[in-house]
């Protein structure tokens, strides 16, 4: 497996970097500007494909599907384990490259390459544990002496489509589950944010995957059309905005897997089952990692009137301790969001519910797109910050009289991705498993806690199907059913 790397330029990232078609570099163009999130300056450039480009890929994919099909268990479990070593080898460029492209803080940007490795490890684990079934079909006298055999296999060619907030890692759980399934993929990484998956394709193609296996192809929605639209991809799994339900539509009779974002909320119970302080930690890293983008981002806040006033003092001091601006520093917490219309969207935002009557708690005034961590209290029910995914460093705090009305307040969203809740009362947080209507519910921590071998996904309009290795490669295969009959 031959290894090689682009020189770099000052930036630190290479000078371009080719996309991947039918597992090949293609240095078309170098027609997309990468900027560096921070300083706006461009920190690389990348070719683009065209709707053209995307075609062949599609083509190549689908050619594709009995060399994946055919290709041993164990031959995908070593291409996956290259690529741990690989991500390992050159883990602390991914690093700069996220910190670049995307304005994450070097140590979130750490932690997203750990995660990549582990998604890969996880996934080459799964790669030979092929699951199947045995059915007793001797239910009656007319079907003694058959047998049933239920074994999976691949579902064919598939689209990805993927967001600016987490370029490697939701790549990971997209390409990974992908190559342990036997499936070849077209995927469309976000072009805000495109480095981090071109260098997974990079590393792919030092393997020995079939030919069309995979293509790596940054373009134009509109280019990326026929990822939706082609019959000839059995699965389409897009990570991003509510334009996903656009994009089941136009689908067709494709599989479709959808994780479109939320409006996380955390209950604070009476009784949080642990010190303020700790629940304070796990709060501000919830609401203010990677400066509120992330989907499952802490976005509300109730807190039962008994802890309230002093859980505000104490997250109104913490949060004052934040540190803002470059995301290189090792001491930056929040860096910048992605990119200015961001930046806008979020500050009239905050300026509407404070002309709404609500008020900030910890916060002030923006810098560039570095919005500083805020929170706020008092904000209207109808205001943007309570009903929409805002995707920036901003929380609310809301007083509750009651575990009851807690939950209540934390379904009233169109939103249903994951819901964290603080509380030492197993009888509350049975009534959270069973009353809040998330995709999942994480007791004694933030809703922002995500491991990348559990089922993944929300209900309502944060989406449908499930993310997490084990699952992901579920949707990527199908069931086969084998029925014997014993002739004596």
């Amino acid at each position: 497996m031959a290894k090689k790397k682009s020189p770099t330029g000052k930036s630190g990232l290479a000078r371009s970097y080719p996309y991947y078609l039918a597992n090949a570099a293609v240095a078309a163009n170098t027609d997309l500007e990468v900027r560096d999130k921070y300083s706006g300056k461009v920190a690389t450039r990348v070719a683009m494909g065209d709707a053209a480009a995307i075609r062949k890929a599609i083509v190549a994919a689908h050619k594709a599907r009995g060399a994946m099909a055919d290709f041993p268990p164990d031959k995908r479990r070593d291409v996956l384990e290259h690529c741990v070593r690989r991500f390992e080898e050159r883990f602390e460029e991914l690093a700069l490259a996220l910190c670049i492209e995307a304005g994450k803080p070097i140590k979130d940007a750490r932690g997203e390459v750990t995660r990549l490795i582990d998604t890969f490890r996880i996934a080459a684990g799964e790669a030979t544990r092929t699951e199947g079934e045995y059915v007793e079909l001797q239910i009656s006298e007319r079907t003694r002496g058959y047998r049933g055999l239920v074994k999976r296999v691949p579902i064919g060619a598939c689209s990805f489509i993927t967001p600016f907030n987490f370029p490697l890692n939701l790549v990971a759980h997209k390409v990974a589950p992908a190559i342990a399934a036997g499936c070849p993929f077209v995927l469309k990484p976000a072009a805000k944010t495109p480095v981090g998956a071109l260098i997974i394709g990079e590393i792919l193609a030092e393997t020995d995957l079939p030919r069309g296996a995979f293509s790596v192809i940054p373009c134009s929605n509109e280019d990326a059309a026929a990822l939706t639209e082609d019959e000839r991809i059995a699965l389409l799994s897009f990570t991003g905005g509510l334009v996903g339900w656009d994009l089941k539509a136009r689908a067709g009779k494709k599989k479709v897997v959808l994780e479109l974002g939320g409006n996380a909320a955390c209950i604070v119970d009476e009784d949080p089952g642990m010190p303020l302080d700790k629940v304070v930690e796990r709060l501000v890293f919830g609401a203010y990692y990677q400066s509120g983008q992330s989907c499952i981002g802490v976005q509300r806040i109730y807190a039962h009137r008994a802890v309230h006033d002093q859980l505000r003092r104490k997250l109104k001091k913490a949060i004052a301790g934040l540190r803002s601006g470059d995301p290189r520093d090792e001491k930056t917490f929040v860096g910048p969001v992605i990119d200015r219309d961001a930046a806008d969207r979020i500050e009239s935002w905050i300026a509407a519910a404070r002309k709404g009557g609500a008020k900030v708690i910890a916060g002030g005034a923006r810098e560039g797109n570095i919005i500083p961590a805020t929170l706020l209290e008092k904000v209207p029910r109808d205001a943007d910050l309570q009903r929409k995914e805002v995707f920036g460093p901003v929380a609310i705090l809301e007083p509750v009289d009651s575990f009851d009305a807690a939950i209540a307040r934390v379904n009233d969203s169109d939103f249903g991705l994951q819901a964290g809740v603080f509380t030492g009362n197993l009888s509350h947080a049975m009534q959270a498993w069973d009353r809040i209507e998330a995709g999942g519910i994480v007791v004694g921590d933030v809703p922002s806690f995500r491991v990348d071998n559990m089922p993944y996904g929300g209900i309502k309009d944060s989406g449908c199907g499930r993310e997490g290795v084990k699952y992901a490669i579920r949707d990527m295969t199908e069931e086969r059913l084998l029925v014997i009959r014993d002739p004596a």
